[in-house]
């Protein structure tokens, strides 16, 4: 009778093409890790997103996920590195993100979507815009951060990307060292992501009970497949952190 550990490579060379290493766990590895400007955040990850793997951020509309990917592309521009923004739903807002303190000249913005919006009954195909574009940049190169952005992609669109799809990002990021940035209403990459983390908005805040000043929001890590290069840097369950008006003006919050 095989062994344990014969049956369990022989399974997994059967469903290698859909499910690679299924039933092996992926190893928590040291990892290089790069700041994402909010300190909460940071201090939650360890040092912040780790480098040459995937980070997913998932959270409903107005949750803060796409302020934390403005945030993190804006450190990574203004230390002259060039970004890239996989806009599939047409949603991207380059006067906010400038605000914030994202270098323009430093950021390629794909829309793959026109002016007009997706033709309708056909919102795959814009999602395959999408895919083609990061899986273009990534085999690449050149890019220290690359953000795919499905945040109106429906869950039922998006749970219908390969798993493989998902595991040759993973390898090309590795490759090239590039932060590859998932943003979406839930979990799409399943093992492929280093790190998972839930956003949520809490409360907006007021000044005087009628002017507002700025969001609350609330940040959970889901999962966290790597240890950061700073060993023993503590880790909360989760986090809060603001988004202020002081982003509206340019200044960094």
């Amino acid at each position: 009778m095989p062994s344990a550990t014969a049956l369990r490579i022989e399974i997994e060379r059967a469903l290698e093409r859909r499910f690679p290493a299924a039933l092996t766990p992926v190893p928590r590895t040291v990892c290089e890790t790069a700041a994402t400007g909010i300190p909460e955040v940071d201090a939650l990850l360890g040092g912040g997103l780790p480098v040459g793997a995937i980070s997913e951020v998932t959270g409903p509309k107005s949750s803060g996920r796409t302020g934390l990917a403005n945030s993190f592309i804006a450190q990574q521009t203004q230390e002259d590195r060039v970004c890239a923004w996989i806009d599939a739903g047409d949603a991207f807002d380059p006067e906010s993100a400038a605000a914030i303190g994202v270098s323009l000249r430093q950021l390629l913005w794909v829309r793959c979507q026109s002016a007009r919006g997706p033709a309708k009954g056909k919102p795959w195909t814009w999602l395959d815009q999408a895919l083609r574009a990061t899986d273009l940049l990534l085999q690449a190169g050149g890019f220290a951060a690359v953000v795919l952005d499905l945040g109106d992609t429906t869950p039922d669109d998006a749970s219908r990307i390969p798993l493989a799809t998902w595991f040759r990002f993973r390898q090309a990021a590795d490759r090239t060292r590039c932060c590859l940035v998932v943003l979406g209403l839930e979990a799409y990459t399943q093992s492929s992501a280093a790190v998972v983390l839930e956003c949520a908005s809490l409360q907006p805040r007021t000044a005087g009970g009628t002017v507002l000043n700025g969001f609350s929001f609330e940040i959970r890590r889901r999962r966290q497949r790597f240890t950061p290069a700073a060993i023993g840097a503590r880790k909360p369950p989760a986090s809060t952190w603001s988004a202020t008006s002081a982003w509206e003006t340019g200044e960094r919050g």
